[in-house]
């Protein structure tokens, strides 16, 4: 589709890193388990509505019987930790982008800068954790950006930043979208790397055009940081384009999450809670996504067993051209209506089943 040249992924270029200690191992599984929840939400993400476990302290100035001598103190009593309010359902934006350190300033102040998302991925959690659903939409889908007129969708970031993005995407699926994050390739880089790889089964067999021109053989392929950027963004080697590419990209999140869940869950709320400290760089943020809430969307994600993840494309009508001579996609504006009536019903998982998209499409 026309779009601008893709940058080379350079992130996985240097040398690797001397074989890290157990302890940095450890530590390094663990920040991909939180890196991976930003990729499949999702990947680039709202956090679920309730507070932190908190201790409450007891009542001030109590103080405890005297004992007998004969008596043997008892122990005093824990404190009862604050009950966690239920979660609540989330849409999440997720956005994979060649966004470097200026850019991405850039785009959390909803400014205008030379930069396009890749990937573009719609994530909806419902309130019980149980599953994830994610969606990809078409980078070159002609669409309407607010306050601009008409465009392909993934302009939104180059004129606007996350906030343009976010309600060009909000315009079109008539949804509200609680979070957006938005991943560079760095950070995507490092996550596979930090992860020793990800297994991916790999159906369409190719080699890459651009940089190393990566071979990617049938069947289940070891990828690391280059490769999986290499594989997460080709699209001239395909018939159909960008549509094998973004599933691709849903391949390989799947593939992640079962990486996640083989490695452990993110059950500890101290560890998430340094892991959110280190993994901040290497993502953007909408403004009211703040590291705490950051936070307990990883720890609600303890919930969600492996396996559960859906992923598929919002449907369209195929391929055209822009009155300009673009190369665009076309709106599917019946599809797109009816799964925008199943996210605003909480009715997802009845859609996935009626049109068959449990494994994609």
């Amino acid at each position: 589709m026309g779009s601008a040249q893709e940058p080379a992924a350079e992130a996985s270029a240097a040398s690797p890193p001397p074989p890290p200690s157990p302890k940095a191992g450890t530590g390094r599984r663990r920040l991909v388990l939180l890196l991976g929840v930003l990729l499949v939400l999702a990947v680039a993400a709202s956090a679920a509505v309730f507070v932190l476990t908190r201790s409450r302290p007891g009542p001030s100035g109590a103080t405890a019987p005297a004992a007998s001598p004969a008596a043997v103190p008892s122990a005093p009593p824990s404190p009862t930790p604050t009950p966690e309010p239920p979660a609540a359902a989330l849409n999440i934006l997720l956005i994979g982008s060649d966004s470097r350190v200026n850019a991405r300033a850039a785009a959390a102040a909803g400014s205008t800068s030379d930069q396009r998302g890749d990937a573009l991925i719609f994530i909806h959690l419902p309130a019980d954790r149980q599953s994830i659903y994610g969606f990809s939409i078409m980078r070159d889908l002609w669409v309407d950006i607010p306050g601009h007129g008409e465009a392909k969708v993934n302009a939104a970031l180059e004129l606007g930043g996350l906030p343009l993005m976010t309600r060009t995407v909000e315009a079109l699926l008539g949804a509200h979208i609680d979070h957006t994050v938005m991943l560079d390739f760095q950070g995507f880089a490092a996550l596979t790397d930090a992860l020793g790889g990800v297994d991916v089964d790999i159906k369409q067999p190719f080699t890459g055009t651009v940089d190393d021109k990566v071979r990617f053989p049938a069947g289940v392929n070891r990828l690391n940081g280059l490769q999986a950027l290499a594989f997460v963004r080709e699209r001239h080697a395909f018939p159909d384009g960008d549509y094998q590419r973004v599933r691709n990209q849903q391949t390989f999140l799947k593939a992640v999450m079962a990486k996640m869940a083989s490695d452990g869950g993110l059950a500890d709320r101290d560890t998430v809670r340094k892991l959110v400290t280190t993994v901040l760089p290497h993502v953007t943020l909408d403004a009211s996504f703040t590291p705490a809430s950051l936070e307990e969307l990883a720890f609600s994600l303890r919930k969600t067993a492996p396996g559960r993840g859906v992923f598929f494309t919002l449907p369209t009508s195929g391929t055209g051209t822009s009155r300009d001579g673009q190369s665009i996609v076309l709106q599917d504006r019946a599809a797109t209506a009816a799964l925008s009536a199943a996210l605003d019903s909480g009715t997802l998982a009845r859609y996935v089943a009626a049109n068959n998209l449990q494994n994609g499409n």
